[in-house]
């Protein structure tokens, strides 16, 4: 659509500008998403339904989960389809598709998606199994990851990505703004090669040399492991759904603003051009989360299942590391860093202390349902928590 208007543009005709503005595409593309996710979920549920693409139920480590989600036994999974189709939607209407962020979002959206898939085919098919091996899903992540690296911080392979006016390489402006300076320009290897901290101004430090392949494990790291703990978090109906629009709204904001010069200066931040995309994309993720929740919150007519989970964890990640704010996003998705955490010690105390547990149930929130917290309320507070997270997030903005 972007490309279509710009055209129309070129050629002389009258296009309403106001359809080109970040702010106006990311109200669209959440909206897209959200009807989109609203008025085709029926129709979605309801073929789920006569496919028998139901949810299996875990009980042979936590045998009470069994008890405790009788009910949703056979409820349809698979959802995250709907929610992916949406955004993807938003995303050829609303984005620059010539821009190399764009890109990066679709190559991780479909590459995820297809992981996310077949995992749940694969449990729904051969019931006795888990789909997917935990190594080949992580090879898989590892794999999307170690290409976003190469692309960031590699010089040659961002070059060859760059086709006339497509995926050219974005401006990138460091915080030196003082006197009405416009900022230092830096190269996207230099940019992505950069830490920051929350609550700091700039960075706090910039690997070079033999230690870009730091910079490298860390975008890695950031991308499997958010991926992989909102999977974890996806266990109570509307849980990750809520929680990830919350995230993304916070970060959909950051993305804006860092896309814009004069509140970039005033906030003495990186300006990134084209941080906007994102914003868009996130704008339309929030949207197709809140489109879900009207058929995922209590009682849930369907389940995003790993189709979703894996997708949008993903996605997630590879957002953050696109804005350089992966230690706030440890901050501002702490939900998910709690969620993976608590697996982590679990099974490490399972096997060094003897098949002693920490928790009564991992993840997180089924240790809250084993203490007898209704699941509503587990829910619900999860979501204040993540609420107050994405209010630092944003906060951290200000206060530097």
């Amino acid at each position: 659509m972007i490309i279509l208007l710009e055209f129309l543009q070129s050629l002389g005709f009258k296009v309403p500008g106001v359809f080109l503005y970040y702010s106006t595409r990311m109200m669209l593309a959440a909206l897209t998403a959200l009807l989109m996710c609203i008025f085709l979920g029926p129709k979605f549920i309801k073929k789920l339904y006569e496919l028998k693409i139901g949810q299996n139920i875990r009980t042979d480590e936590c045998p009470l989960l069994g008890e405790l989600h009788r009910n949703k036994k056979d409820t349809p999974t698979m959802g995250g389809l709907l929610i992916i189709t949406s955004m993807l939607l938003s995303m050829f209407l609303w984005m620059d598709l010539k821009h190399p962020f764009t890109m990066l979002l679709l190559v991780t959206t479909i590459v995820l998606g297809f992981i996310g898939g077949m995992d749940d085919y694969l449990k729904l098919k051969y019931k006795n199994t888990k789909g997917l091996s935990g190594k080949k899903k992580l090879l898989g992540q590892v794999l999307l990851s170690v290409f976003v690296a190469l692309y960031l911080l590699v010089p040659s392979v961002t070059e060859a990505f760059h086709v006339g006016d497509w995926f050219a390489e974005p401006a990138i402006k460091i915080e030196n703004y003082s006197r009405g300076a416009t900022g230092t320009d830096i190269s996207l290897k230099d940019y992505a090669s950069r830490v920051y901290l929350p609550f700091f101004k700039g960075s706090v430090f910039t690997f070079s040399g033999v230690f870009t392949l730091v910079a490298a494990l860390l975008i890695i790291f950031v991308i499997t492991g958010s991926s992989n703990s909102v999977n974890l978090t996806d266990g109570l109906d509307g849980l990750a759904a809520g929680t990830l629009l919350m995230v993304s709204v916070c970060f959909a904001v950051i993305a804006f603003v860092s896309n814009n010069l004069d509140i970039a200066r005033y906030l003495n931040i990186t300006y990134v051009e084209g941080s906007g995309e994102v914003a868009i994309y996130l704008s339309a993720f929030a949207g197709a989360c809140l489109g879900f929740l009207w058929y995922n919150s209590h009682p849930a007519q369907v389940f995003m299942g790993d189709t979703g989970s894996l997708t949008l964890g993903g996605v997630l990640g590879v957002s953050v590391v696109l804005l350089k704010r992966e230690l706030l996003f440890g901050v501002v998705g702490g939900i998910f860093v709690a969620e993976a955490m608590s697996v982590i010690l679990q099974v490490a105390s399972y096997k060094l202390r003897n098949k002693k547990r920490v928790f009564l149930c991992a993840p997180l929130h089924h240790h809250f349902e084993y203490k007898g917290w209704p699941e509503t309320k587990v829910v619900i507070r999860f979501w204040i928590i993540g609420f107050l997270l994405a209010v630092i997030g944003l906060a951290s903005l200000k206060f530097q």
